[in-house]
């Protein structure tokens, strides 16, 4: 299985998208008149030093993303099993996946980089070297209820997100626990409590578009699982504000089988979180579900080997179904999933993935 990862803000620099715009003029034009700048000029030249303001970033880096993918489908003839992106990078994996028009997804992010470039000002830090577990212990014991974890990027490298005097206080209790501590060069406190205004207004704008039925799974930022089709402008609003699993849902793929991943777009950040979470993974071990096991042993080896929306059989009933929902423990004792279409459970012993 191929997946297909789109980077998120950070990966722009000066010159991105070379040879892309020429090889796709149209959709080249059709930015610049949603935007009212010249998207190539600012990619490559950047004559007013605006690509790395939040406003001007994402679009760009959404133009140069979905042009790179565009490029790889044309080279290979093929489309991905999966895709995702990291933060921004989340509209182009919607966009690839037939979710969103190029030109609606150009909207979208360019009103969310506007929100979230008028936010309150605050920090961002990378922590290196310690589990997204241990920052939150770490944070929670020296006070710092302040700070909202941001990202999930790797077993060992978390991003933490707050006010600007607060990340900085919070640099000494790091360094005394021997982690490394990085400031990074942002301008708001993004994925935090922080851009609640942005997302309430996003929430609204989200209002005046609609989302065609995904024709490849895209694994969410907010729950690190397929998204379900009902749920994408709530899940778009929520990852303003919510911190983005990374790791979690790097993990969800690798539990489905052999799973290829290409970068799409601008650098190789993904692609070197991921060989840091491979290192860290333990070979999963694959077992047939059994009688015996409890009903959240059943769950929980349903849930790390079937997205939502896996076509499944079910004993007694003739027609294909798709599941709804992850696999749960019903009444404390039922493993059971929701089929969407047939809108009830069914118990898990009596499902059979197609």
């Amino acid at each position: 299985m191929i997946t297909y990862m789109f980077p998120g803000q950070g990966s722009q620099i000066r010159g991105m998208g070379e040879n892309l715009f020429s090889k796709f003029p149209d959709l080249t034009q059709k930015a610049d008149s949603i935007l009212g700048y010249s998207i190539e000029d600012i990619c490559l030249n950047d004559p007013q030093k605006e690509l790395n303001q939040t406003q001007f970033t994402q679009p760009a880096l959404y133009v140069v993303n979905a042009l790179s993918y565009r490029s790889k489908i044309q080279e290979t003839g093929k489309k991905p099993d999966f895709v995702l992106g990291h933060s921004l990078g989340e509209y182009n994996a919607l966009e690839a996946s037939g979710g969103v028009s190029f030109e609606d997804g150009l909207k979208l992010v360019q009103q969310r980089g506007a929100l979230m470039s008028q936010a309150p000002k605050g920090a961002m830090a990378a922590v290196i070297g310690a589990t997204g577990e241990q920052v939150e212990k770490l944070l929670k014991k020296s006070g710092f209820d302040t700070i909202d974890v941001a990202n999930f990027n790797s077993p060992e490298q978390v991003v933490i997100s707050g006010l600007k005097e607060d990340i900085a206080k919070a640099s000494e209790s790091f360094q005394e626990d021997g982690i490394r501590y990085v400031i990074l060069n942002t301008s708001g406190a993004f994925h935090s409590r922080y851009m609640e205004s942005s997302k309430v207004q996003f929430e609204e704008f989200l209002k005046s578009f609609s989302f065609s039925k995904l024709q490849i799974p895209v694994i969410s930022n907010v729950t690190a699982r397929p998204y379900i089709q009902s749920e994408i402008a709530e899940n778009l609003a929520k990852q303003i504000t919510h911190s983005i699993k990374w790791t979690e849902s790097i993990r969800y793929l690798l539990a489905q089988g052999d799973v290829e991943f290409q970068e799409m777009g601008v650098g190789t950040v993904l692609t070197k979180l991921i060989t840091y979470i491979k290192a860290k993974e333990k070979p999963l071990e694959i077992k047939k579900v059994s009688d015996n096991w409890t009903a959240q042993e059943k769950v929980d080896q349903w849930n790390s080997t079937h997205a939502i929306g896996s076509n499944v059989s079910v004993d007694g009933y003739e027609n294909q179904l798709e599941t709804r929902t992850e696999a749960m423990v019903l009444f404390g004792h039922r493993a059971a999933i929701y089929m969407k279409g047939y809108n009830g459970y069914f118990a898990l012993d009596e499902v059979t993935a197609i």
